[in-house]
Parts: structure tokens; C-alpha cells; sequence
């Protein structure tokens, strides 16, 4: 049976550790066991990458650009062997896969133009009496080595979204993905590689949680970023110590839909928000708080759209949702829809469950205590809840503990300006559904949802640090 083992210095490393079963969630077939990498095995990938951070720290920018132009080339050119294995390892449907590797391939180009307007500033010393005489400039400086832990959901494109920025200032990076998304991670890592990246300044340590925390401890790393649950941000967190943290932790988005929205455009949008990924995404629609003056005939609207979408065969170019990433959590989601309706909550379209795939599912008059209108679903449910008038509207969206992205459906500028205002998250979209991201904004949460931002200037900064330098002419 095949191994999956860590990649460090170039090279897959063959190495103990307690091994993990691999399993496809498309057929629940094995792959090949996932090799938990020890604490050595760790501190070898992380004392590597400091090794190759000093060694590449005073290649120019220019170098790195090239870097990330030939990774985008490679990725380009083995587009079908990573999509085939996002389709395999995570159950994504094509379509959305093939998309994910295209993304990825951009992003490493926006970040390579990026870099050559990326730098510090100059600053009026003369602003104080003492400071007369004197120049001030800033630098942007990296951190030195990077440590990565990334997510199942979005492989590729979540890996890159840390990756690129982390080296193209000039770290070295090692990554810690996801046990579902580790060989996608792999065959990146050694794309890069082989695309001209020198060796060390990228390595991946496969496994569990234990590896991450163990990367996050390492002395060697300088600042970790981190995207998944909030509880295992915690963890990492408290592993990380005094370091920096950048995070992306867990969230629970509502899209408000106001009595003067479009609602056949408000209902069509939020259902994919809602249910494509099979939920699996931190931005997903999962409350939709509606105006109770429409709210019957947007639920109505919302079942249509959310009935049309396809969940089958992730194979297949026409499936909307493939399987959820594991049997386990499948029947988690299922078990949270039954709790929902335990307490009170009716369906208005009932999810189904066929192994890891789970149809769409529509709750109403869920009660507050319900795991999904309090808790992170990450799959295919989705609760509507009526608002009597904006302020209830406003005051249902706050009503989490998370606070990432959200939507509100209306054609009234100011009403959408009091939910610029008030309404509690890291990013807001007016007439969009909240699953809808470009990699260009400042992407990240507020409240339990983390801390930092991410999107492709905004991750450089995050992973690079200002470095201030005085002078005093002599003449």
C-alpha cells in the first residue's frame, strides 16, 4: 500500500510514523496510508527551510517573481493531474475543481505584479524639531521561515493563497495540510521545485494534528498561518506562543434579504452560497435572515433553487455537490439537522443521504439553541429565519459568535450602509451572496473568526514586516 509521506529539501522523505488510512470519499476506497510525520521528522522540514531562508535571503525580488511566474506555468501544464486528485481526495465536482486550479495559477501571477509596487515608505522627520536634518525610510522585511497550516476544502487554492505571498517576500515556508488535501499539497511542492524554487524554501510535513502542532511550536518558525475550526486555532495558538498568528477560524454567514430585494436573483445566489462545496466552506450561506413581509414567497423561490442544483458524481461536469470530504462528516451534518428538528425546527426541503453525499437540506423555525443556528455547520444546511424590520434583521446577523463574511440583499444605498456599519464582520457584500470572494480584497474575520487578512497584497503584508531606517546625513 502506498505511503504519503513529508517532501523536504526536495525530495520525499521516507520515514516512521503512526500511519493513517487514506480514503476516497467518492467510493470509500483506500489510496494508501498517511504517514503522521513525527517531531523530528518535523524540526528536520523546519530547520531545512531556515537553512534555505538564509541562503536565498538576498536574491532579488526579480528572482522570486520568476519563481511564481514558472509555479503558475507548472500548475498550468499538470492542471488535470491536480484536479483529478481534488476530485479524488476531497470529492469536489469537476467543475469547481478545475475552476480551484485556474485560481491558483492567477493568484501566483497577481502576486509575482504585485511585488514590483510591494515596499515601504519615506517619512517627514522634520515633522518635530528633532527630527530636523534627518531622513526616515521603511522597508518591508521577511519573517524568515513561514509555518502553513492549511485546509481540505480548497487545496490548491487555499495553499497558494499562503504560499505565493510567504515566498515571494522572501520567506521560506513549510506546510502542514490537511490529511485530505496532503497530496495535493505534495505534487504542488514538488512543482515548484521543479519549476526552478530552490530546495528547502518549500516543504510540506504530512498528517495530523499532531505535526501542526508541532510546526506551530517549532523555535525556527517566526510567524504561523493558520485557516480552519476555531477550536483548533486555539490549540495552534497556544502552541505558537509569543509569535505572530494569522487566522482564519470558523464562521456561521448570514445573508440578509430585505423586503425590496430581487428576490428570484437574492434566492438563485444564496442557494449555491449555500449548498455547492457541499457547504465545506468557511463562507458559506448558512442563516438567510428574510424581511417577513416576503419571507413566504423567498422561501418558496429558495427551495426551487436550491431543488435545481445537481449532488451526485463529482465526476460528472453537470454535479453541483459531490460527497462531503468524509463518511464522518456526513452523518456529523446529518446528525445536526436531526437535532434542528428535534428541538422544534421543521424541513422545507428535507436533505438526503447516500454515504457521503448530502442533498441539500432547508430548515425553518429553528430554535436559537440549535447547533445550526448557533454553531459552524460546514455542510450542505441551511436555516431561514423572517425579520420583522431591519433592525431585527440587524440584530438576528449579530447574533453569532463568528463574524468572517456576509451578504445583505437589498436596493435601498442606505440600508446597505447601516449594514456597512453594523453588521459584525471581516467583509460585506451588498447584492452578493457570501460565499463570493476575490483574491484582490482583504479577506478575513473579526470576533471568533480570526485575526489578519488575507487576498494577495494584503497576505504580503501580513507575512512581512516594516523595518524602519533613520538616517542623519555627514556632510
Amino acid at each position: 500500500m502506498s505511503k504519503i509521506q513529508s517532501y523536504i529539501h526536495g525530495a520525499v522523505v521516507d520515514h516512521a510514523g503512526t500511519e493513517l488510512p487514506f480514503v476516497s470519499p467518492v467510493d470509500l476506497s483506500s489510496s494508501g496510508v498517511l504517514i503522521d510525520a513525527p517531531d523530528d521528522i518535523v524540526s528536520q522540514a523546519v530547520q531545512d527551510a531556515a537553512r534555505a531562508y538564509q541562503a536565498a535571503r538576498k536574491l532579488p525580488t526579480a528572482d522570486r517573481i520568476v519563481w511564481l511566474a514558472k509555479a503558475a506555468e507548472a500548475i498550468e501544464a499538470h492542471a488535470s493531474e491536480i484536479g483529478e486528485l481534488i476530485i479524488r481526495d476531497i470529492g469536489k465536482p469537476r467543475r469547481a475543481a478545475m475552476f480551484e486550479v485556474g485560481r491558483a495559477a492567477q493568484f501566483l501571477r497577481v502576486a509575482a505584479a504585485q511585488a514590483q509596487s510591494f515596499g515601504g515608505e519615506s517619512l517627514p522627520l522634520d515633522v518635530t524639531p528633532t527630527g530636523a536634518g534627518r531622513i526616515g525610510i521603511t522597508r518591508r522585511v521577511p519573517y524568515g521561515v513561514v509555518g502553513a497550516i492549511t485546509p481540505f476544502n480548497e487545496p490548491i487554492n487555499l495553499l497558494i493563497q499562503k504560499v505565493a505571498p510567504a515566498l515571494v517576500v522572501g520567506n521560506s515556508v513549510v506546510v502542514k495540510p490537511h490529511p485530505a488535501g496532503t497530496r495535493v499539497a505534495l505534487l504542488v511542492a514538488k512543482l515548484f521545485f521543479e519549476a526552478g524554487l530552490p530546495a528547502g524554501l518549500f516543504n510540506v510535513v504530512t498528517g495530523d494534528r499532531a505535526p501542526a502542532l508541532a510546526l506551530a511550536g517549532a523555535p525556527e518558525v517566526s510567524v504561523v498561518t493558520f485557516t480552519g475550526g476555531t477550536k483548533a486555532g486555539e490549540a495552534l495558538i497556544r502552541a505558537t506562543g509569543a509569535r505572530k498568528f494569522v487566522a482564519e477560524l470558523g464562521s456561521n454567514a448570514a445573508n440578509i434579504v430585505l423586503d425590496d430585494a430581487d428576490l428570484a436573483d437574492a434566492a438563485v445566489r444564496i442557494a449555491a452560497a449555500g449548498f455547492e462545496a457541499s457547504g465545506q466552506q468557511c463562507v458559506s450561506a448558512q442563516r438567510v435572515i428574510v424581511a417577513s413581509r416576503v419571507y413566504d414567497e423567498f422561501l418558496a423561490l429558495f427551495v426551487k433553487a436550491a431543488s435545481a442544483l445537481r449532488a451526485g458524481d463529482p465526476e460528472d461536469p453537470k454535479t453541483d455537490l459531490g460527497p462531503m470530504v468524509s463518511l464522518a462528516q456526513a452523518d456529523r451534518v446529518m446528525g445536526m439537522a436531526r437535532e434542528a428538528v428535534a428541538r422544534g425546527g421543521r424541513y422545507a426541503l428535507e436533505p438526503r443521504q447516500e454515504k457521503c453525499i448530502v442533498s441539500p437540506g432547508i430548515l425553518v423555525d429553528v430554535p436559537r439553541a440549535a447547533g445550526i443556528w448557533c454553531d459552524e455547520v460546514f455542510g450542505p444546511l441551511v436555516v431561514v429565519e423572517r425579520a420583522a424590520d431591519v433592525d431585527e434583521a440587524l440584530r438576528l446577523a449579530n447574533d453569532s459568535p463568528f463574524g468572517l463574511q456576509g451578504a445583505v440583499f437589498t436596493r435601498d444605498i442606505a440600508r446597505a450602509l447601516r449594514f456597512a456599519d453594523e453588521f459584525d464582520v471581516g467583509s460585506l457584500w451588498v447584492n452578493e451572496a457570501s460565499r463570493f470572494r476575490l483574491d484582490t480584497y482583504p479577506f478575513g474575520g473579526v470576533k471568533q473568526s480570526g485575526f489578519g487578512r488575507e487576498g494577495v497584497k494584503y497576505a504580503m503584508e501580513e507575512l512581512s514586516q516594516l523595518k524602519f531606517i533613520g538616517i542623519r546625513p555627514v556632510l
